[in-house]
């Protein structure tokens, strides 16, 4: 279970992300004006820690993009390159954004999703002084696998670039940076569905 505070971020996800796309060698363009959000989902975190969350977005001339982030209420030691900004919560406080390929807690969500057939979290809002309501998915997630949940996925090395391939204990974790249809190849796969498409995020192999 995600649950999402009704709350302000200064800067937003989306102003972040337009001034750290045309840093990355990676993106084609030079800005990232007018970034819209295509679709979102989020992973549970088991230590409940640490937001996780895969981000479709788009500019009106540019690709479909993949930025996974995580949400911190500290840095993540040894992660200063990976780092997209900080943002104020107005609930929650400051917060380190990571692209999440580099963080240890998305690559072991990821990496069970696909293995065991796992799905994104569902979704609640808090409502003051009421319930928890659930929210509508922008966008759905469903991995392949039917294995039984083993080992954690452990970061040994991660190669940015598109897609960006993480190295782990358990596998090869590659995270598209701009997702099309599932590779014909692919058998452990991470898959997106929203009402525009559906595309392959992910692929452990």
């Amino acid at each position: 279970m995600a649950l999402i505070h009704q709350a302000t971020l200064t800067p937003t996800k989306l102003e972040l992300l337009e001034a750290w796309l045309p840093t990355r060698s990676w993106y084609p363009g030079a800005v990232a004006a007018g970034l819209e959000r295509v679709g979102a989902a989020r992973f549970d975190d088991p230590a409940d820690a640490v937001g996780v969350e895969i981000f479709l977005v788009r500019t009106p001339e540019g690709p479909l993009t993949q930025v996974p982030m995580t949400y911190r209420a500290a840095p993540l030691d040894g992660a200063g390159e990976w780092l997209i900004g900080t943002t104020e919560h107005s609930t929650l406080g400051a917060r380190w954004v990571y692209d999440a390929v580099a963080d240890p807690v998305f690559v072991a969500t990821t990496a069970e999703a696909i293995r065991t057939g796992g799905h994104q979290a569902t979704e609640y809002f808090q409502t003051p002084g009421g319930p928890l309501v659930a929210r509508e998915p922008l966008m759905t997630m469903l991995g392949s696998g039917t294995q039984a949940k083993g080992s954690v996925a452990e970061i040994i090395r991660v190669d940015d670039g598109d897609p960006a391939v993480i190295l782990t204990n358990v596998g090869e974790l590659s995270v598209s940076r701009f997702p099309l249809a599932t590779p014909p190849d692919a058998t452990l796969t991470l898959t997106g569905t929203w009402p525009g498409g559906s595309v392959t995020l992910a692929v452990l192999s």
